[in-house]
């Protein structure tokens, strides 16, 4: 049995989904499909997640929200109408809008959930209708109905362990499953979302629940790059890699596949394919327990941008029992997660994301680092881009980050941060903003 998810490229229009039909009706174990919303159909095009976000954020603002509703509805409409499927479907989402309105909560992070799943079930209904006017038996299943139980931290929920018995039953099904992606239900009864590029995670822990054979991951590229296309020309494919490869180079900027999908079918030893939808006789990037690898391999660079570095110094840091905790405490106490702490025996850095790192988050950080810590010197440094090289082959090899510094250093390149994790199957370069491309450019010369 194949768990086989296709993302929003996958589902932009008529023609699109015509193809996911094609797709699954050439190999009868590809059983149980996860949607997302539907992107873009062109690069000037909004995808209708980014849609319901404006209407969502329309009412909540109080606001006429009629136009920005009718955009939702039309994206369904032009679908429906090109798949000759009956109207009435439009109807139904129309009204299913109005009353996710109509019922709003109090609570603005669960109604934006509300709002935001929408895309995702809508259009979970219209490729089930359109798989049932090819013939085919489809039937949707609704989230709730199955057991996708989520905890109730909206917009970031993760999946609760009981959600995997009670997926199980999805395997004995006779017809082929639809299945909205990106939400589930708490256990109150109310919508949950998964952090963007959620669908991922809903695949996974589909394929781990029904202990599937492989999770098949749809987009509109024909493998995974070592590194980002949109940097650097021609990058080489990688045919295949492991799942820790996978959620170091996810996490740390291939957007091809949501780092957090990485963990379900860890623990119930699931490949995972990636596959393009628009070329499926591709034979895609497969993602393993483990592989084979040569000795100082590379297996991908990625980068990301929107950093920001808290730095501080201390002369006998080293000899303040719990000073790491209480500076970390701080930050958690300001509801930040950090992604990095390069440390020295005088000094720390805590590397967080930018985005929530707001001014008055940043002033009452340093007010309480500079109370509680009476750190010698204390500095903020925003504008940074984070650098992982990341390989299984990188254990033990000598040399890897002597070539990587070289690299950027002949760029002319300077290293804000060097981090290497215990694992030694990754190293992280901070650099300026203004410098990522730059270096990735360079390492990938010097390192591929």
């Amino acid at each position: 049995m194949k768990v086989v998810k296709f993302g929003g490229s996958s589902l932009a229009d008529a023609g699109q989904i015509r193809k996911i039909i094609d797709i699954v009706k050439a190999d009868s174990d590809r059983r149980l499909i996860v949607v997302s919303a539907p992107g873009k159909r062109d690069p000037d095009d909004t995808k209708v997640t980014d849609l319901l976000i404006t209407l969502g954020e329309t009412v909540l603002a109080q606001r006429s929200f009629d136009q920005e509703l009718a955009a939702v509805v039309t994206r369904y409409a032009d679908i429906q109408q090109a798949l000759k499927l009956t109207p009435t479907v439009v109807a139904e989402i129309e009204e299913d809008l109005r009353s996710r309105i109509r019922n709003r909560s109090s609570h603005d992070a669960q109604f934006m959930d509300t709002i935001k799943a929408a895309g995702e079930d809508s259009h979970a209904k219209v490729v089930a209708l359109a798989f049932a006017a090819q013939g085919i038996s489809a039937r949707y299943v609704n989230p709730k109905a199955a057991g996708l139980l989520l905890s109730d931290d909206f917009g970031n929920a993760q999946v609760l362990p009981e959600s995997f018995e009670r997926l199980a039953c999805l395997r004995e099904m006779e017809e082929i499953v639809i299945f909205p992606g990106f939400f589930g239900y708490t256990l109150q009864g109310d919508i949950a979302t998964f952090p963007r590029g959620g669908s991922d995670i809903t695949g996974a822990i589909l394929a781990a629940a029904v202990k599937a054979d492989v999770y098949e991951n749809f987009t509109d590229v024909d493998s995974v790059y070592a590194m980002d296309p949109r940097l650097v020309d021609d990058p080489p494919s990688i045919d295949i890699l492991t799942y820790r490869e996978m959620r170091e180079l996810a996490y740390a900027g291939f957007g091809v596949f949501h780092d957090e999908a990485i963990v379900p079918v860890i623990h119930a030893n699931v490949p995972i394919c990636i596959k393009n939808t628009n070329r499926p006789e591709a034979p895609g990037t497969l993602i393993v327990p483990q592989r084979r690898y040569e000795h100082g391999e590379v297996t991908g660079i990625a980068s990301a941008g929107g950093f920001s570095a808290i730095s501080l110094s201390k002369y006998m840091m080293n000899r303040e029992v719990g000073f790491g905790r209480r500076l970390l405490q701080i930050v958690e106490e300001e509801d930040l997660s950090f992604e990095h702490a390069p440390s020295g025996i005088d000094n720390m850095s805590v590397i967080i994301k930018s985005e929530p790192f707001t001014d008055e988050k940043e002033r009452r950080v340093l007010a309480r680092i500079q109370e509680e810590l009476e750190p010698d010197e204390l500095s903020v440094e925003h504008g940074l881009s984070l650098i992982m090289i990341v390989g299984e082959g990188m254990r033990y090899a000598v040399g890897i980050a002597a070539k990587a510094c070289e690299a950027l250093s002949q760029a002319g390149v300077n290293i804000e941060l060097i981090n290497q994790g215990s694992s030694e199957t990754s190293i992280m370069f901070g650099v300026k903003e203004v410098d990522r491309k730059k270096a990735v450019q360079a390492l990938g010369r010097a390192l591929f």
